[in-house]
């Protein structure tokens, strides 16, 4: 084939440096040059410094920080617990249910973040369940946006799950819920895991719909890093960035590792 020999394989590298480096590589590496700069007039910062990450590391940052490892944990354990329950369920159903199951799931995703930040809003600004103003109305709206993501992630997985093994358990009389408990969701522990990780990222990222609704005693990162740079904060901003970039990318590192085992149990 044509990619095995020398001269596409030069082909294909340096197609993936000229799109990868200015469109991903390109804007981080700037950000983290910023992150140790207090000024940059030419084309690299200038008087570097490591107070920036002092600042991004103690106080109203860390308690930023704090704020969004909370809401994105107590989100991705949500969207998980309902996006696998929705799977399992909707793996029973007849196949324009399932359909319908599915377009559910996935209409947050269809709309702008904002618009389903108002939803919330609007939804639990009253009695019975009147949660503005709290960190619980943060934590529903994370937990609608990644729910999509979870459930998607398992009814895939679930799509390829060899029905072998739980008629297996079910020939040796093996009730539904055993065979539920000890078959179908080892199987699923691979796609579940990285379902959580993708959701925890996503939620540690959420600006948008994090906008309307954040009590003042509850500031995610990504509002501070907004914040910060909005009001001409830039140096600061980026390493509060860094920092956020680091703690998701050290936890989803954590997540691969649970799920690498999982895969080879």
């Amino acid at each position: 084939m044509l990619v095995h020999s020398r001269k596409a394989r030069w082909v294909l590298w340096a197609v993936f440096l000229v799109l990868f480096l200015p469109l991903f590589a390109l804007p981080l590496l700037v950000v983290l040059g910023a992150s140790f700069a207090t000024h940059w007039s030419g084309v690299l910062p200038s008087d570097l410094t490591t107070a920036n990450y002092r600042a991004a590391t103690r106080g109203e940052a860390l308690q930023a920080l704090t704020t969004s490892l909370l809401t994105a944990v107590a989100a991705s354990l949500l969207a998980l617990a309902v996006g696998t329950w929705a799977a399992l369920a909707g793996a029973a159903l007849k196949k324009r249910h399932r359909r319908l199951m599915d377009a559910l799931f996935v209409l947050p995703v269809a709309v702008p973040p904002v618009v389903v930040g108002l939803s919330v809003l609007v939804a639990f600004s009253q009695p019975p369940l009147l949660l503005n103003g709290t960190r619980w109305i943060v934590v529903t709206a994370h937990t609608v946006l990644v729910t999509a993501f979870a459930h998607q992630s398992v009814s895939a997985a679930l799509a390829r799950l060899d029905p072998a093994y739980e008629q297996a358990a079910a020939s040796l009389g093996a009730r539904p819920a055993h065979v539920l408990w000890r078959v179908r969701l080892p199987l699923l522990l691979p796609s579940l895991t990285g379902a959580a990780g993708l959701c925890f990222a996503l939620s540690m990222g959420e600006l948008s719909a994090t906008m309307m609704l954040y009590p003042p005693d509850w500031t995610p990162l990504p509002v501070l890093i907004h914040a910060a740079t909005d009001r001409g904060a830039l140096f600061t901003g980026s390493a509060v960035a860094v920092v956020l970039m680091a703690t998701t990318l050290l936890v989803l590192v954590a997540v691969s590792r649970v799920r690498s085992r999982a895969s080879y149990r």
